[in-house]
């Protein structure tokens, strides 16, 4: 089954090889070991501060730095002229598709090849993403993908590494066997990063309906994004016209002046309501304990993003009627603003 699912996401996204994983976090680490060990990876490796810490524990975990960068503060992707301004001695880039937006993997991919260096995609948002039609999964090195409950597609727990690379599908292979070819001399030092039969099934299930899922989340946002257009001092992420964003997350960004209340007033106010709310990513990562003294970073804009903004419920099974609802409170929030200070 687990080669069904690697064979089945290689035809739908056009790659020539995936391979399963127990995690997306298992399948950058592996992805940075194996580019590491193969000497293309030979200093820090850039990447958003405002990203899940996945990516840059992975990276962590060869003992390679990480160096921080900005966010765009509309669509909350890697701000690429910011990057450009610190690839000086970068050894790899990895980008991170945020809440299922592509990121404009091609220029973070033209950026990497004009610095003489691999891209990586920390996709974990992305299965089944569209740039300018063209799915996720075959941009850089690497692509990968997360099968977590709250994921796009779902497996329980597993994740999924997308390379055209035949020689670092084949390390990927080994690395999640231990590094062990079948005769138990292993080869190299990997791990037990399997995906099981069981998370396999799951996940081949999940793919049946991938398309109504992602559907349906595309029309939710839509419905949030139509309602949260008219309230003052609330925006939605910016995602480029001709792409298509799986929606892994609505997040909403909120100006306080405008709106009248803070962020974490609103998600208060809304915790009173019944409504559960995500600060994706606060505290952004160069601001967690597990990398503050590692990567000490000086990102004004990426802290001040992370204080505006607040993911709002968005999963299948959500109502239009509850969207309507919770869109009505956020606005009757701004509305009262003087009441809640």
């Amino acid at each position: 089954l687990v080669r069904e699912l690697e064979d089945s996401v290689a035809e739908r996204l056009g790659v020539r090889n995936v391979v399963a994983v127990s995690s997306c976090t298992t399948g950058l680490m592996l992805s940075v070991a194996g580019l590491a060990q193969f000497g293309e990876i030979n200093g820090p490796v850039i990447m958003p501060s405002f990203t899940f810490s996945a990516g840059p524990h992975a990276v962590a975990w060869s003992n390679l730095g990480v160096r921080f960068v900005e966010c765009d503060p509309l669509s909350f992707q890697i701000d690429l002229a910011h990057t450009s301004m610190h690839l000086e001695g970068a050894g790899a880039i990895m980008a991170t598709h945020i809440f299922g937006a592509p990121c404009r993997p091609e220029q973070v991919e033209a950026m990497g090849k004009s610095a003489g260096i691999p891209v990586l995609f920390d996709a974990a948002h992305g299965f089944g993403a569209l740039r300018n039609g063209r799915p996720l999964g075959g941009f850089g090195e690497v692509e990968v993908f997360s099968m977590t409950p709250t994921k796009p597609l779902v497996a329980g727990e597993g994740g999924l590494v997308c390379t055209d690379r035949d020689d670092l599908a084949e390390y990927l292979r080994l690395a999640r066997e231990y590094g062990n070819p079948g005769n138990y001399n292993t080869r190299f030092i990997g791990l037990n990063g399997r995906l099981s039969e069981m998370h396999a099934a799951i996940a081949l299930a999940s793919i049946s309906h991938i398309d109504e899922h992602l559907e349906t989340r595309r029309r939710l946002a839509g419905r949030y994004a139509d309602g949260i257009l008219a309230i003052p001092g609330v925006r939605t992420q910016a995602v480029d016209s001709e792409d298509l964003s799986t929606y892994k997350d609505f997040t909403i960004a909120i100006d306080a002046g405008d709106f009248g209340v803070s962020r974490d007033q609103l998600v208060t106010a809304l915790s009173a309501e019944g409504i559960d709310t995500r600060n994706y990513f606060d505290p952004p990562v160069h601001r967690q304990d597990s990398h503050a003294l590692r990567s000490p970073s000086d990102l004004p804009v990426t802290d001040a993003v992370s204080k505006t903004v607040v993911s709002l419920p968005l999963y299948p099974a959500l109502t239009d009627d509850v969207v309507d609802q919770i869109v009505e409170i956020i606005a009757s929030v701004g509305q009262s603003a003087e009441s809640l200070l």
